[in-house]
């Protein structure tokens, strides 16, 4: 038997994957987003930037900014019944409604 591999990409095969059009980098103007406390954000990975990446369980979530650490934002997001504190960087977010 293959030991299966237990990399923090794993079963990620379409969560990951931009369509033909957005290949390549994103656009700039998403690292400099800024999110004030209290603000909703919403979980979007970009594949093509790895740094400060959530888990992909957290894809599509949406929680509200806690506040910053470095150049990345606190978010507490509910997983399950479970309140969690996330640290991601601006790349992966979009602000919600």
């Amino acid at each position: 038997m293959v030991k299966a591999s237990k990399g923090g990409r794993r079963r990620t095969r379409y969560v990951m994957q931009k369509r033909a059009r957005d290949r390549g980098l994103s656009p700039i103007t998403r690292m400099f987003q800024r999110f004030e406390v209290g603000d909703k954000a919403s979980v979007s990975l970009d594949p093509s930037m790895h740094k400060g990446m959530p888990h992909a369980r957290f894809h599509g979530k949406t929680g509200t900014v806690a506040g910053m650490q470095g150049g990345a934002y606190l978010l507490d997001i509910r997983d399950g019944r479970k309140m969690k504190k996330i640290i991601v960087r601006p790349e992966h977010l979009r602000k919600a409604a």
